[in-house]
């Protein structure tokens, strides 16, 4: 497959949808040729692709590279900087290892269909825990390893999984978190009891283990027998991950195993200009749709070498940690979030590290999570002397949907857009009424339906949830929740979320899923949580709260309570430290609270006092309660 631009691929994408996905799909290999590459027969709210077809994802990520005669080439590096450790896998080694630990899952009752929670550090083993899901057919359902117990229970109780892969903990700079406590406390809560847990033991920190629960790893691993690849349908689900929901309750995005495959193997290609046998390296964590599309899958289906890297942008050892690895693993492409850089430009604002090492091979930065600001962007592009390429997507669609396509042709950057819609995405810009606006002015962000391969084709057992979601908001298109324009030129900018999800340095967290924990607390009448922005993440969680009458304490300790509890709820990566006691709560006469106008203020931005506001003085005293916080104001 070969495309002389970006437009003759994107035009193709459209009027001729078989043929594109079609040849696509040649680059997998199939135990069964699909019947239909669209299957529309469910339209408009229920889309498959590749129908009738059936594969094995671990067996195009491993098993035909080795048979191809790639068995010695390099499938991960694992690279702790924390640890001291640097530790390369063959694409044979990764199959023995991956088939191995199949067998293990086999051994404890784990088939085709079942669940698998996975609740681990950035480490190879849980690589070859997913990867033995896919290879016998089992749903895996990574959770980000900071979650806190009250996060994980609620995505046992979801998923239902059978078993649980864990780890003893997990690695944070110098700081050791110990995953099996917070393991236990969540099965402890959950109202589904999942029948086994698998432990690694990892040397920094020894887990306890509950008789007849749980098991250890590696001899349960010594005892296994190999497993074989399952053939699955296409539309059989690979995956659950869980997103942020509005209310609280997360959303558990399925990926099916076909289009999945296809998409991401596309991607890898065509946006990121990799082919077989190049390093490619996405600084993120499994726990996030980056790490499973760009960790995992893409790279393996295309048969590259991936990055497994634990550590941090900068103190693990300092500035020039993404450097050395680059320089050291030869990575021609390195894929991460704008935080990860402005971490990077605020410990080293001249570049000096950068100038430490060989990034000869280096080809391009990608970025993506949040938007990237252009004094990043200029800052990383005049250091670097590579191209710096923003691109946008998100956890539902697992891969990009705005994006420059490297691959097939690098179109001129501009500052603050993540280029052009991705061939197979038609993005429209509407306004509330569902009507298309003119070029420039911002509007509500959408997808014409259907969606390319690899999007979601549902939620994890709510079809209800993924209609009202994301496809009755705007008949006939998917609501991405952002809002933005279209140039002349067709270029996208995306100016932020249009709900109450914030996006902390790279991850989506729901502002009212922080309402409900600070809502929780004993002196507290009622809360609002808003996202402000932040030089180094992007955007944080601040809160406001009024205390019930008759409550006499001082509120600095009520602070300290509120963020604890925001700690321990959801997790430190929720960067919620901040929280400020008000008489009341800005609202409409019909009692809405107006997040939007404080986030203004905040903000420094211009703003109109609503003319619903219920009381106008209430917003001198937010004003206050923001300068106190560190926050300008501007009217």
């Amino acid at each position: 497959m070969s495309y002389k631009n970006y437009q003759e691929a994107f035009d193709l994408s459209f009027n001729n949808r078989d043929k594109f996905w079609g040849e696509a799909a040649e680059k997998i290999t199939w135990y069964k040729k699909w019947n239909k590459v669209l299957d529309d027969s469910r339209a408009p709210y229920f889309y498959s692709w590749f129908e009738g077809g059936e594969l094995n994802t671990c067996y195009n990520a491993i098993d035909r590279h080795v048979e191809a005669g790639r068995g010695e080439q390099f499938a991960i590096i694992y690279d702790s900087p924390i640890t001291g450790t640097i530790k390369k896998i063959t694409y044979k080694e990764l199959q023995n290892n991956v088939a191995k630990f199949a067998g293990v899952l086999k051994s404890f009752g784990v088939n085709k269909g079942d669940r698998v929670i996975i609740y681990m550090p950035m480490i190879p083993e849980t690589l070859f825990g997913m990867l033995a899901c896919a290879r016998i057919g089992a749903v895996h359902s990574v959770v980000f390893g900071g979650f806190a117990p009250n996060e994980l229970a609620v995505r046992i109780n979801d998923a239902k999984p059978k078993i649980i892969l864990s780890a003893s903990c997990g690695l944070e700079g110098k700081k050791v978190i110990e995953y099996k406590p917070l393991l236990d406390k969540a099965i402890e809560i959950a109202k589904y009891k999942p029948e086994k847990c698998i432990i690694y033991q990892r040397p920094q920190a020894k887990a306890s283990m509950i008789d007849g629960r749980d098991f250890d790893w590696n001899s349960s691993f010594e005892k296994a027998t190999a497993a074989g690849c399952v053939p699955v349908k296409a539309t059989d689900p690979l995956y659950i991950l869980y997103t942020s929901g509005t209310t609280g309750i997360p959303k558990g995005v399925v990926r099916d195993n076909g289009g999945h495959a296809v998409a991401l193997r596309w991607s890898l290609e065509y946006i990121y200009d990799i082919k077989p046998g190049d390093v490619y390296w996405a600084a993120s964590d499994v726990g996030w749709v980056v790490g499973h599309s760009y960790i995992v899958y893409a790279p393996l289906l295309t048969g590259c070498t991936t990055i497994v890297y634990e550590g941090k942008p900068i103190g693990t050892p300092d500035a020039g940690a993404f450097w050395r690895v680059i320089s050291e693993h030869n990575v021609k492409v390195l894929f991460t979030a704008p935080t990860a850089l402005r971490a990077i430009k605020k410990e080293d604002p001249k570049g000096e590290f950068i100038k430490k090492y060989d990034l000869s091979n280096f080809k391009a930065l990608f970025l993506a999570g949040e938007r990237l600001d252009p004094d990043t962007y200029y800052w990383a592009g005049e250091l670097l002397k590579k191209p710096v390429i923003d691109h946008w997507w998100q956890t539902e669609t697992g891969w990009a949907i705005a994006g420059n396509c490297a691959g097939i042709e690098l179109l001129p950057i501009k500052a603050g857009s993540p280029t052009k819609p991705i061939p197979g995405y038609d993005v429209r810009i509407v306004n509330s009424d569902n009507q298309e606006v003119p070029n420039g002015q911002e509007g509500i962000v959408v997808v014409k339906l259907p969606l390319p391969p690899g999007c979601l084709p549902t939620l994890w057992e709510n079809d209800q949830k993924f209609i009202e979601s994301y496809l009755s908001p705007f008949p006939g298109y998917y609501f991405t929740g952002d809002g933005g324009y279209k140039d002349n030129d067709g270029y996208v900018y995306i100016m932020g979320r249009v709900d109450d999800i914030i996006n902390v340095a790279g991850h989506r967290l729901s502002t009212g899923g922080m309402e409900e924990v600070i809502a929780k607390h004993p002196d507290v009448a009622e809360c609002a949580v808003v996202g402000v922005h932040d030089q180094l993440k992007g955007e944080v969680p601040i809160g406001f709260y009024v205390l019930k009458a008759g409550v006499n304490r001082d509120s600095k300790d009520i602070d300290k309570e509120l963020v604890s509890m925001i700690r321990n709820e959801i997790g430190a990566l929720a960067c919620f430290k901040q929280a400020s006691n008000i008489k009341r709560l800005p609202k409409t006469r019909s009692g809405k609270i107006l997040r939007g106008t404080i986030r203004k203020i905040a903000n420094g931005e211009e703003y109109k006092v609503p003319s619903t506001i219920d009381d106008p003085a209430i917003l001198d005293e937010i004003t206050v309660a923001l300068k106190n916080m560190g926050y300008a104001n501007k009217k």
